[in-house]
Order: C-alpha cells, then sequence, then structure tokens
C-alpha cells in the first residue's frame, strides 16, 4: 500500500475517533478528545507498529493482534487514554520493537524500560498521569502509590469480559476516587494475583 493510501486511512480513523467521542460523550464527560491527543493519532504510522500482513487494517478502530498474545489498543482507546512519556513493557522483542519504530519516527523523549508495568517505575514517580494498557483484576496499590496528588490514571480493571476502563483520580490530600468510562476488553496485566490492591 503507498504512503498516500495510508495517510488517507489515518485521516478516516481520525474522524471515527471523533464521532465515536462523540457518541459516548455523556459517559466520558466530553463531546472531544484534546488536540494534542488527536495531533499525535492522527500523525503517528500505526502501520509502522503492527505485523506486515496486518498493515492494511491498520487504521481500523479495532486492537489488533502484535504477537506473544499481545495486542495494539483501539485507536480511540489509545486516543482516550494517552499521555506517554515513560513506558514499561514486559516482553523483551515487543519493547526493543517499539523502541525502534518510535525512534524512526524521531519521537526522542520517551525513556523504556524492560519489566511488569504492574509495578510500574518507582524511581520515576510520581507521575502526573499514568496509562495502563493491560487490565489487572484490581488497581495495584503499587500504581496508585506513584500517582502523584492531583494526578490521574486511566486503567482497564475486572476479570475477562467483564473489564472497565477506569478514571482514578487523587486529590492533592493523596484521597483516590474512581470513575467508570467504558467497558473494555484487554490483555491481563501481568502480576495480578501476586500482589493485592493496596500492596507494593
Amino acid at each position: 500500500m503507498s504512503a498516500e493510501h495510508f495517510i488517507k486511512l489515518r485521516q478516516y480513523m481520525v474522524m471515527e475517533i471523533a464521532a465515536e467521542t462523540i457518541y459516548v460523550s455523556a459517559r466520558i464527560g466530553k463531546a472531544a478528545l484534546g488536540a494534542a491527543a488527536m495531533e499525535a493519532v492522527g500523525k503517528v504510522p500505526r502501520h509502522d507498529f503492527v505485523p506486515v500482513e496486518l498493515q492494511p487494517y491498520a487504521y481500523a478502530n479495532v486492537p489488533l493482534p502484535i504477537g506473544f498474545d499481545k495486542t495494539i489498543s483501539q485507536p480511540f482507546i489509545v486516543a482516550l487514554m494517552m499521555d506517554k512519556v515513560y513506558s514499561v513493557e514486559i516482553v523483551e522483542e515487543l519493547a526493543h520493537e517499539a523502541k525502534l519504530r518510535l525512534g524512526r519516527q524521531g519521537y526522542k523523549n520517551i525513556e523504556f524500560k524492560l519489566g511488569n508495568g504492574y509495578y510500574g517505575w518507582p524511581e520515576h514517580a510520581p507521575f502526573d498521569k499514568i496509562m495502563v494498557c493491560a487490565a489487572p483484576d484490581l488497581i495495584p496499590g503499587a500504581l496508585l502509590q506513584q500517582l502523584k496528588p492531583g494526578g490521574k490514571m486511566a486503567i482497564p480493571t475486572g476479570i475477562a469480559g467483564a473489564q472497565q476502563l477506569l478514571l482514578v483520580e487523587k486529590d492533592a490530600a493523596g484521597a483516590v476516587s474512581t470513575k467508570e468510562i467504558l467497558p473494555v476488553r484487554f490483555a491481563q496485566l501481568e502480576g495480578t494475583e501476586s500482589t493485592p490492591l493496596g500492596g507494593s
């Protein structure tokens, strides 16, 4: 497929994301996503992040398999959740490929860690925002601890078939509140069964 064709598909995807945002506006509390998020999804060549045989489907508003029983998330969900600077990936091959691909796209402000995202990245905490792209049964205590007062976390939680995307907010006093945004379907977050809510 030509570069021009991918550009057209990406533009259509952005329109789909905007339409879906309006459709779920009552649930997410806004009728449009932020300009920075929309600009990012409109620029990133998603076809470079999927296996070559799936590139014709890269801009469909659905999750796609990327190997190792993992998926690249649905573009709308990515746009809704996105604010990534520090990235933790448990599968070494996927971490390596992501670093190479993002480097080719000119992204220099992303730091990568090979490890279990269940435990976050305490050396760089606290974080203003955390985005989790796999689903634990419950919100990991380590991630709550690493969220800065006044910060927000987008995280899918729940058992398979009954997951919800949650917006988690921590106020200035450290009190945590959650709000269900949308039903979703994500891969299981590694380590879910080893550390209960509130653990470290």
